[in-house]
């Protein structure tokens, strides 16, 4: 038998199906990626095709061990981490999905959220669940699903259908239809299940009239939930590891006690905290939902959500096409020492945590005629970091835990003079990892923790290396002072596209 001398973490996004593998140091060995299309049926809906979700992950998978030279027999075992919230409805008996998967993004349910909230169940589903009532999450999409494909709910309620985040769809496809499981993580994303007991929650079923028989058996984040089939994928591996991407991203950020926080700088930003053994109900409208599902144990996060992060400098680049790559934003905004008193708030689709407003939209205000493009960078570039620091003002308000350092990881933070502004405006170091690649990486030790590659997360805190740390080098005052400017313009962007806005004409 060959030695198993690799991890393969399969990151199933929002827009690509990528392939990781890993030697036992923890560092990348080979990777590939598949883009598969996206739907937009309808104003603000979002869907994917989950077949083709499934073949360009099967396809990147093998693809990427090929191309590496990699056998199959010397990996140890298979972890997944996939975009959150993303919905699947299927056949049991065929496995033919029942219509797209809706995605995390689609709005399409915003009005049952809406709804529940006016009629008081708000409190209700957030004490339950950790969660705010909104379209983001899965269990008004199962429930449209049900509601609006015709004769699926009479199918589910006979036991003929399956449902599941993108998790559970990967798992049951590559284990040839026999296992249909989820993880701790993925299950705290749907909005059905009780982050106290661990259980499908019976109120929160009855409420969203989803039969509990479609949904999967729950466990943890690290454990063998079966072997892939071989007529599947051409060899027989331990499907060892499920997370979702962000909770994979603390987890492999060695982000193992509480208090630690990590950041993820992607097309948003996603700031959590792991706060132990104990929920904490974010009274700042963060999130709270369960870090990861360990030995039996589970671990808890609170969590927020910046819609426009390394999005708003592709804005930069496509919509206003100052800038022809990300690295000359960097350029423009080292050139100039401060952003010459404009600030921009990015809320083009809103704002996300801990504003949640909807109506919002974006401003950049403190123009004058001294204000070029290397401002505009620049302030792009705060813009970002101040989001984050609203979240972080928030974890400490709502946790008590003080925060020594926050850990980052994605592609923007690639970034020396973002990072800087980051570390100089939360007045608290920032750590960049050597391997940004954290959210596979994180799937892989959940696979590898479960069959024994690793044999603790202490050996795990040995594969996490620092690349470059950023200390605070600003006068607090100084950047008490920013902060309050941004604080001001948020204000100015709120509620901007409010239907119950009246505007008022002025009598020249």
């Amino acid at each position: 038998m060959a030695e198993k001398k690799y991890v393969l973490a399969l990151d199933q996004g929002t827009t690509s199906s990528r392939a990781i593998v890993f030697n036992h140091d923890g560092k990348n060995v080979a990777s590939g990626a598949r883009e598969f299309t996206q739907y937009f049926p309808k104003a603000g809906w979002v869907e994917h095709d989950a077949n083709e979700i499934f073949l360009t992950q099967l396809t990147v998978m093998k693809e990427t061990l090929q191309s590496s030279k990699i056998n199959g027999e010397e990996i140890a075992s298979i972890g997944i981490t996939n975009q959150r919230e993303t919905v699947v409805l299927w056949d049991k008996h065929t496995g033919a999905p029942v219509y797209h998967a809706i995605v995390w993004q689609c709005r399409r349910t915003a009005e049952i959220a809406e709804k529940l909230v006016k009629e008081g169940k708000g409190q209700l589903i957030q004490q339950k669940t950790g969660l705010i009532p909104d379209a983001y999450f899965s269990a008004t999409k199962i429930q449209w699903i049900l509601d609006n494909v015709p004769e699926v709910r009479e199918r589910a309620e006979k036991g003929h259908i399956l449902a599941g985040t993108i998790d559970t769809w990967l798992v049951w496809k590559l284990t040839g239809g026999k296992v249909h499981v989820t993880d701790f993580t993925n299950a705290s994303r749907t909005m059905l299940f009780n982050i106290h007991t661990l259980e499908w929650d019976k109120e929160l079923l009855q409420l969203f009239n989803i039969p509990e028989k479609i949904l999967p058996q729950v466990k943890d984040s690290s454990c063998v939930y079966g072997i892939t089939d071989k007529d599947v994928c051409g060899f027989e591996v331990p499907v060892a590891g499920c997370i979702g991407d962000q909770q994979a991203a603390l987890f492999g950020q060695a982000c193992f006690t509480p208090g630690s926080v990590k950041t993820t700088y992607g097309t948003g930003c996603f700031m959590l905290m792991n706060t132990g053994d104990k929920p904490v109900i974010s009274k700042n409208q963060l999130l709270t939902t369960i870090a990861i599902g360990l030995n039996g144990n589970v671990q808890y996060a609170v969590e927020g959500s910046v819609f426009m992060g390394g999005a708003t400098i592709k804005w930069l680049r496509d919509q206003l096409q100052i800038i022809s790559t990300a690295h000359e934003c960097d350029i423009l905004a080292e050139s100039v020492p401060d952003s010459n008193g404009c600030v921009l708030v990015p809320a083009f689709t809103g704002l996300g945590s801990p504003y949640w407003d909807p109506y919002a939209r974006g401003v950049l205000i403190g123009l004058t005629r001294g204000v070029n493009k290397a401002h505009i960078c620049r302030a792009t570039i705060e813009a970002i970091c101040y989001q984050v620091q609203d979240l972080l003002v928030c974890m400490k308000e709502d946790t008590g835990i003080p925060i020594k350092e926050v850990k980052v990881d994605g592609g923007a933070c690639v970034s020396n003079v973002m990072m800087q502004f980051q570390s100089d405006i939360m007045n608290v170091p920032v750590f960049r990892p050597t391997n940004v690649e954290t959210t596979a990486l994180g799937a892989a030790f959940c696979a590898g923790l479960a069959v024994g590659f690793w044999k603790s997360t202490d050996e795990l805190k040995e594969n996490w290396k620092v690349d470059k740390i950023f200390t605070p080098g600003m006068d607090e005052v100084k950047s008490a002072k920013l902060y309050a400017q941004w604080l001001r313009a948020v204000e100015r962007s709120k509620g901007w596209v409010n239907n119950n806005y009246e505007s008022k004409s002025i009598d020249c």
